[in-house]
């Protein structure tokens, strides 16, 4: 995690940013903080990467690379007011032990990677290509299942899909149990979800559109915003434990929950 201390909206790279609207950097920082302690309090470890002034979006931590097993594949942004984070984010990886993929190919890390059991789900249409999904595939050696995103306001995989438990399916046959918006996607992808995760919770694009599903999940409690009632609903049905956490101050940037969180796997 990062914390927002130099966070505001000064540039527009997604329709959710607005720089004539003002922003409260303190409260910003405020809700981060209970997001952290939320980590901590469920017993989860937190590190945390420096804020370097003049990145108000290195908050964003979700989007600084992607890690499995100590290998961390590396961020190259698309736009130019985030491209000095990537060799940051990089940095940051092998300082801490670390093995460091460099990118060739422009992707924006676990905000289009999401790891599925043994699969990674990875998203384009916005942000990262369809040359990363295949560097992806490259260095990890895992199955990569391409999905595109069609609706700007869901410019990154983790604001259209929640991975909430990876579990053992009958037969033996790996899947897991995601939640997604079908609109956020086009028609080939939203038949490649249906055919893989037939049990996955289908979210209301209300829900969808209060970043309900930029949500992270521990496998039982399940972090999401408290304006997502629906979602809210559906989890509970499920029997996950919904935590609310409002980040409406860091949603100003277009991030929520998920793009504050970097899931770091496997240290060398």
């Amino acid at each position: 995690m990062c914390r927002p201390q130099h966070f505001t909206v000064s540039y527009t790279i997604n329709p959710w940013m607005e720089p004539a609207n003002p922003t409260d950097t303190a409260l910003a920082v405020r809700q981060w903080q209970t997001l952290y302690d939320a980590y901590l309090a469920l017993g989860h470890e937190v590190e945390l990467i420096d804020p370097i002034p003049g990145l108000p979006d290195m908050v964003y931590t979700a989007n600084g690379g992607f890690l499995i097993d100590g290998v961390a594949y590396g961020a190259k942004f698309r736009f130019a007011e985030r491209v000095p984070e990537g060799p940051a984010f990089m940095d940051w990886f092998r300082a801490h032990g670390f093995e460091v993929a460099e990118p060739e190919s422009v992707n924006e890390g676990e905000g289009d990677f999401l790891l599925v059991g043994d699969v990674i789900l990875a998203g384009s249409g916005f942000r990262s290509t369809d040359d990363s999904h295949r560097e992806l595939s490259q260095i990890f050696g895992q199955e990569v299942v391409s999905l595109t995103l069609v609706d700007p306001r869901f410019y990154h995989l983790d604001t259209a899909l929640a991975v909430l438990d990876p579990v053992e399916g009958p037969g033996g046959v790996e899947h897991a149990n995601i939640a997604y918006l079908p609109n956020a996607f086009d028609e080939r992808s939203q038949r490649i979800l249906a055919e893989r995760y037939p049990d996955a919770i289908r979210v209301s694009d209300a829900d969808g559109a209060v970043f309900g599903l930029n949500s992270a999940s521990d496998g039982l409690n399940v972090i999401i915003s408290p304006r997502a009632k629906g979602f809210e609903a559906q989890l509970r049905a499920r029997g996950y434990n919904p935590i609310l956490i409002d980040l409406s101050e860091l949603l100003l940037g277009g991030g929520g929950i998920k793009c504050c969180t970097l899931e770091l796997r496997g240290r060398a």
